[in-house]
């Protein structure tokens, strides 16, 4: 495709390289850290002073689902009342605020007030409270923290989340409806409060490591850590953000509509208060990238038109189709966007084409697809490919203010990554023997992941993700296989069956696959809109047996030897699940967790025979 990319000024990319004799790399941007914000809440204050009126945040509300809209200068009132309403009450640094609700506007108010009271955020992951059904990763989080305060948007929602919860001595909050058999403070005398001078002062004593949030990542263990997030690494890391791209004085506000979840280092750091930092509006989206829900998604992108869009890859692939049928819809989303953003996955080749495609045939131009690499420990984000690229997978270079630490491995090419950072966290929350393990005899934090090199000879092309080291594992014959290179590269060949999967072979003659089926996309392949199939014979189905085979078949023609080609695989029909730590919030499977704890199925894999399907 010849077609150029919309005009960006990205940040160029001058790297510096330090060469040690052991093969040990330095990587860091010739690029100067700007200076930054003290604390988050300080865009909000700059925002209702600069654009009062502009509206901030919006989500659907009601029986009509209207757009409910709040403004900066609004915003800024309620925040500065909260916050004065958390001051009476005696909240600050040791009494934290725990949120366990989705999205919303709330959420967003109490968590700015919340830091100007400087009493940490700890927003937690609402699959804990809904989904699960022993809620054991609730009781634990909340035991660790020991907030001073819980809020929900709904008491009705999050009623049985909250029975299982020593409620004594915490204040409970509700926005929407109070749970029954609870004392719990209505949102609306929060608002209500009259603000006093205790605000301004409160703000004042804000610090640089004035902890701002807790956020809570899953280890190998599956159970929760609370990241430490002080101001100083989320206004850092958000400077950085803003160094990637250059935006002008006559550039329109942002504009974003956001699904991904804020109690996530992502969505809560990255893209909530990356907007806010950029002056911009945010569109709360009650969507999910799943089936069924995405359809909420589809709705809101008929009336918004966003300047920048972010997704997982799986969102990408619902979203292509259906731009590729309904002309109107695509018409709206292509009208003002500048810029694409994925996370989570790579993003398959087919669906960067297919996205490629539509925005060359309704903005006359490829649309530049960003990335970032980094983790809940990173604020998040630590490098990023800030330039134009044809190719998916990358995790570019390391943002101003960045040192990158690259180990080698032992494969060749390949490199262990740890970093040195303003944005790199002080450790967990109470957990210090952890935080002591976290980083090297230099001070580098030990992220767990490998990388390599587009062009070994030329770093300024930027680096590959290729897996997680702590994830890989040798087969009987002795051969390494490098996890994460083999299952982006399965989840890709196999796509759209796929959904995800995890690598199997420790100890064995051969690597199997366990698979994650995107049943929407089964049950297209198997003409089955209908759902007419149970699941068992959805996945026997020749149509989507096909596809799998072949493109794991292809895989392994094209491989460079047993570490990356796949013997077997096996469908599952049970989804991965939250209660036993083999998913986190951010959709990421956990290989470890998932493999012990379907023994049963690697078993039945590696004997052969009904359900499993042999890769030539």
């Amino acid at each position: 495709m010849h077609t150029p990319f919309k005009p960006i000024d990205f940040l160029s990319r001058d790297i510096g390289v330090e060469r040690r004799s052991d093969g040990t790399l330095l990587l860091q941007s010739n690029h100067r850290l700007k200076p930054y914000e003290k604390h988050v809440p300080a865009f909000l204050t700059k925002w209702a002073g600069e654009a009062p009126d502009r509206v901030w945040l919006a989500q659907r509300r009601g029986l009509d689902r209207a757009w409910f809209k709040v403004t900066y200068a609004e915003a800024k009132r309620q925040v500065d009342a909260v916050t004065q309403a958390l001051i009476d009450r005696g909240f600050g640094p040791d009494r934290p605020v725990m949120i366990l609700s989705s999205n919303s506007i709330e959420f967003a108010l109490l968590t700015m007030a919340a830091m100007q009271a400087r009493a940490p955020v700890a927003p937690v992951s609402p699959a804990y409270s809904v989904m699960s059904q022993d809620h054991t990763k609730l009781r634990y989080v909340f035991d660790l923290i020991k907030p001073g305060l819980v809020f929900v948007q709904s008491g009705e929602i999050y009623a049985r989340a909250l029975s299982v919860l020593d409620l004594t001595g915490v204040l409970l909050v509700h926005a929407d409806k109070a749970p029954p058999q609870m004392q719990s403070l209505p949102w609306s005398e929060l608002i209500a409060t009259k603000v006093t001078g205790a605000v301004a002062r409160s703000i004042d004593k804000i610090e640089s490591k004035t902890i701002g949030k807790f956020l809570f990542t899953s280890g190998s263990t599956g159970m929760p850590k609370a990241v430490i997030n002080t101001q100083e690494m989320m206004c850092a890391n958000l400077a950085m953000g803003q160094m990637a791209r250059t935006r002008h004085s006559d550039d329109p506000p942002t504009v974003m509509l956001d699904w991904l979840p804020w109690n996530h280092t992502m969505g809560g750091n990255a893209t909530f208060q990356g907007n806010l930092a950029e002056g911009g509006t945010t569109y709360i989206d009650d969507g999910k990238p799943l089936p069924g829900l995405f359809d909420e998604t589809l709705r809101n992108l008929r009336e918004i038109s966003p300047t920048y869009f972010a997704n997982v890859p799986a969102g990408y692939a619902m979203l292509a189709t259906a731009l590729e049928k309904d002309e109107a819809l695509a018409r709206r989303f292509f009208r003002n966007l500048n810029s694409l953003a994925y996370g989570g996955a790579t993003l398959p080749s087919d669906l960067y084409e297919r996205m490629e495609v539509l925005a060359v045939k309704h903005t006359g131009y490829r649309l530049p697809f960003v990335t970032g690499w980094g983790s809940t420990e990173t604020a998040p984000t630590a490098t990023s490919v800030h330039w134009a690229s044809e190719r998916v997978g990358l995790i570019g270079l390391p943002f101003p203010g960045v040192q990158l630490k690259l180990v080698p491995t032992g494969e060749e090419g390949r490199y262990e990554l740890r970093l040195k950072s303003v944005i790199v966290t002080p450790g967990y929350f109470r957990q210090p023997e952890l935080t002591a393990q976290m980083f090297d005899e230099e001070g580098f934090y030990k992220i767990g992941d490998a990388g390599r090199f587009v062009d070994p000879e030329d770093p300024s092309w930027g680096l590959i993700f290729d897996g997680r080291v702590v994830e890989d594992f040798k087969l009987l014959s002795g051969t390494f296989v490098l996890v994460g290179t083999l299952r982006t590269a399965a989840i890709a060949a196999a796509s759209p069956v796929l959904q995800d999967a995890v690598v199997c072979g420790q100890d064995r003659d051969y690597i199997g696959l366990l698979g994650f089926p995107n049943i929407a996309a089964c049950r297209r392949l198997a003409d089955d809109d209908g759902a007419k199939l149970t699941m068992t014979e959805l996945l026997a189905h020749p149509a989507v047996i096909g596809p799998l085979r072949d493109g794991l078949s292809r895989l392994n023609a094209e491989s460079r030897g047993s570490s990356m080609r796949i013997k077997r695989a096996l469908l599952m029909t049970e989804p991965p699940s939250v209660d036993g730590h083999e998913i986190t919030d951010k959709g990421y499977i956990n290989q470890r967790a998932t493999l012990e704890r379907r023994k049963a199925l690697v078993e039945r894999l590696y004997a052969g025979g009904d359900g499993v399907i042999e890769i030539p």
